[in-house]
């Protein structure tokens, strides 16, 4: 039991040590051998942990989509109509990827290795896909608005923010005012709102 515990304990510490350099500096950008060093752990005993490099990657893609997927449970059961429930969902992923660098790093994982690695954004996309599909047929949008074009918008949108957390996140002097993610989003929420719904908020 307690080699258990201490086995997960060192993935933990390594996990979260790779987040940090994937985020910062993605996939061809980290070593094992910078990984080692960050978590203050030998490199046998991170091979012995995580084989490779991609090992590890993998493992912080699998915490990023769960953590997704969570959120996104937790919004569908919520029982909001769909335009509302996109825009809540959209608010809590900005939340998990400023407060927590292994999804912000998953996130960038998933862009950078999309075509070896199941994405971050595969989680939850299709869903707000689908919800826009619905919230046209309810007449939730306006005449002419397409919720496949608008579906893809929040995905540039989600997008655009990560890479503006990180930003912030390995220097703090930029956009210190524009506020925390969500406060960003949350405005320009109001603005795409006021063109797409038929029912806009004030």
């Amino acid at each position: 039991m307690v080699k258990q515990e201490r086995a997960a304990r060192t993935r933990k510490i390594l996990v979260d040590a790779a987040a940090l350099e994937f985020d910062r500096d993605g996939y061809e950008g980290t070593s094992l051998a910078r990984i080692s060093k960050a978590a203050g752990i030998s490199s046998g005993a991170v091979t012995f942990h995580f084989a490779h490099k991609g090992a590890l990657a993998g493992a912080i893609l699998g915490q990023g989509r769960a953590a997704a997927r969570e959120v996104l449970e937790k919004v569908a059961g919520d029982g909001a109509d769909p335009l509302g429930a996109t825009v809540r969902l959209t608010l809590e992923l900005a939340r998990l990827l400023e407060s927590d660098v292994v999804v912000r790093a998953a996130a960038r994982l998933a862009r950078e290795q999309s075509r070896t690695l199941p994405g971050w954004y595969c989680v939850w996309l299709p869903t707000v896909r689908q919800w826009l599909a619905e919230a046209g047929a309810a007449g939730l949008l306006r005449p002419g608005v397409q919720s496949d074009v608008l579906a893809t918008t929040v995905g540039y949108l989600l997008t655009g923010l990560e890479l503006r957390i990180r930003a912030r996140a390995f220097g703090p002097e930029e956009g210190a005012a524009d506020g925390p993610a969500v406060e960003q989003l949350e405005r320009i929420w109001r603005l795409v709102l006021r063109g797409v719904a038929t029912d806009p908020p004030a």
